[in-house]
């Protein structure tokens, strides 16, 4: 499997398609798992390259400081282990009144799931709400303060 190179250390796919980090010294390591340490706020800064036991091996400031190969490597990781599609637009919701079934526009494509209960919105910092479906699938809304017009009528029934 090919190799990508930082200054820090490399990465590749091993046959198993596993995640290899050499560092700097030499030392191997097989099986790493990129992790965000600010998923929400910041998802392309701050990643640990952690072995299964959660033992840190590397850390990443910035995926965009990072050569196209090893960048490529960390998102199709991460890609492959998170699921958190983001809310653009609120098409309609069945009702005021939980549970009901929401209609989204998201970047993974358009689609309906059923909000429970009012505590399935949860507010994250000042300006994202997390929200979760009846199957514990959570949707991210990153600012609710420029969200369309529309979607932020609806938010603001809920909140």
């Amino acid at each position: 499997m090919a190799a990508a190179a930082s200054s820090v250390f490399t990465l590749s796919r091993d046959s198993f398609g596993k995640l290899t980090l050499t560092a700097q010294d030499g030392e191997v390591h097989v099986g790493v798992s990129p992790v965000r340490a600010f998923p929400i706020q910041a998802p392309d800064q701050g990643i640990s390259m952690v072995l299964s036991n959660g033992k840190e091996v590397g850390w990443i400031d910035s995926l965009a400081a990072l050569p196209a190969a090893i960048r490529e490597l960390v998102q199709d990781d991460l890609d492959g282990r998170e699921f958190m599609p983001v809310i653009h637009h609120i098409v309609s919701v069945s009702s005021f009144a939980t549970p009901c079934t929401w209609e989204v526009k998201t970047d993974r494509g358009d689609t309906a799931f059923t909000l429970k209960g009012e505590e399935d919105i949860r507010r994250i910092g000042d300006a994202s709400l997390l929200v979760a479906d009846n199957h514990g699938i959570q949707f991210l809304i990153r600012d609710m303060f420029t969200i369309d017009k529309h979607s932020r009528k609806i938010l603001d029934r809920f909140l």
